[in-house]
């Protein structure tokens, strides 16, 4: 066999002799040729073959204050100014409230309660060291004025055991329910000594509001105040200690102490119903 010849094992080409091999690789097809531009034009744009999507730059709808017109937004910033200004002066002045005695408090100090009291004013019995230990119920009797003229006083009213009655299985009882009467009774006593005369510039103030605050419970709840017209009212309290546990030595009184107030005269607003 001559040395050229190709062997015959080897896989035969298509339409070949026998033992012609393959080729390695297929040829690659050539592309057809692209058409060229006209004359005097530039070249063709190239065709980007990604979809289109939106674009990244382009801005957004506008939402919020800034889709509403000029005069809206102006109007919308001084609301917000009007706001935050009212919110700093409101913590600034609950803040001055609880600070020690400074210059700023003696300067401004009538100004300052103005301000906070007795609407905000702060309590901070539940962390102190040592808690109340005791129940106090505010009551309080009227001298009504009948329609025939004649004056009838009431029997005691236990404003204190009507808020306990509401928030006793209330599972949201209301401010009002909660601490209006007792703040009240607190602001009183802290106001007054205990001849209960008033002590400093807010003991009338302090009076005037538990006055009111009496008057409009007795004309909700009393039926003989609802018939007439209240004249006078007297509050008292009643201080009864918490007993200690069963397992505890400590022994304490078991037997309420009262504290009666003098009768209050109403204004004629008071007594014409104007506090209902």
């Amino acid at each position: 066999m001559d040395a050229y010849d190709e062997d015959s094992r080897e896989p035969q080409a298509p339409g070949g002799p026998a033992g012609t091999r393959l080729p390695e690789q297929p040829p690659q097809q050539a592309r057809p040729p692209q058409p060229s531009p006209p004359s005097g034009a530039g070249p063709w744009p190239r065709i980007d073959p990604t979809p289109p999507g939106p674009r990244t730059g382009a801005p957004g709808p506008r939402t919020g204050v800034a889709a509403l017109s000029l005069p809206y937004q102006v109007g919308a910033a001084l609301a917000l100014a009007v706001v935050g200004v009212a919110a700093c002066v409101h913590l600034l002045m609950v803040f001055l409230s609880l600070a020690p005695s400074n210059t700023v408090t003696k300067q401004h100090g009538e100004a300052i309660e103005e301000w906070v009291y007795p609407e905000f004013e702060q309590n901070w019995k539940l962390f102190a060291p040592n808690p109340l230990q005791q129940n106090i119920a505010v009551q309080v009797r009227a001298e009504v004025r009948t329609r025939d003229g004649g004056l009838r006083t009431t029997g005691w009213t236990d404003l204190s055991a009507q808020d306990g009655a509401a928030i006793d299985g209330n599972l949201v009882p209301s401010h009002t329910q909660q601490n209006e009467l007792r703040r009240a009774w607190d602001f009183f006593t802290a106001t007054h000594g205990t001849d209960n005369r008033a002590v400093g510039l807010r003991g009338s103030l302090s009076e005037q509001y538990l006055r009111r605050l009496v008057v409009m419970r007795l004309y909700r709840s009393d039926p003989t105040s609802r018939d007439g017209v209240i004249q006078r009212v007297q509050v008292r309290s009643s201080t009864l200690n918490v007993q200690p546990p069963a397992w505890s030595r400590e022994r304490v009184p078991d037997k309420p102490v009262y504290r009666l107030l003098p009768w209050w005269s109403l204004t004629s607003d008071e007594a014409a119903g104007g506090v209902r």
